[in-house]
């Protein structure tokens, strides 16, 4: 996890981090913090291994941690997710094809594929890590119904 701990660190990432928590620090709603995208990683984790996927861990951990930080734009966070992914992952050590793996992953994580995809597994564990059942804006939220999670998951 060397590579993803890269990222954290990395002061682009730092700074994005940065502006969605200051955007962020009056929402009632779920936030797009470190703890989200590390329950994102460790629930679609345990999805892999339950599917027996071939995803690789430290990509998929690096996808997690990348998946909402295109929040700092104004254009729809996978892709400006996704350039950021393209930015920092070669600098932090990965591959080109690796980075645009994660990259098309991020791209494709608001779509609810119905493959066993990569892009699949971090849509499905991002939507799993939110716990509607117990929020205290549910009233106001505007997620579709089939979307809330109404019961304890993974």
């Amino acid at each position: 996890m060397e590579r993803c701990n890269k990222i954290y660190n990395h002061p682009l990432y730092q700074e994005r981090i940065k502006i969605i928590e200051e955007r962020e620090a009056d929402r009632i709603f779920c936030l797009h913090n470190l703890a989200h995208s590390l329950d994102v990683a460790r629930i679609g984790y345990i999805m892999i291994l339950e599917q027996n996927l071939n995803i690789d861990k430290e990509l998929f951990y690096a996808a997690s941690l990348l998946h909402d930080a295109g929040r700092y734009s104004d254009k729809p966070h996978n892709l400006s997710g996704a350039e950021l992914a393209r930015a920092l992952m070669p600098q932090c050590g990965f591959t080109i094809s690796e980075t645009e793996l994660v990259a098309n992953a991020i791209e494709g994580h608001r779509q609810d594929l119905k493959t066993n995809s990569f892009s699949k597994v971090l849509y499905d564990a991002d939507k799993k890590s939110r716990m509607c059942f117990s929020c205290k804006a549910q009233k106001e939220c505007y997620w579709e119904s089939e979307k809330r999670n109404e019961d304890i998951l993974i």
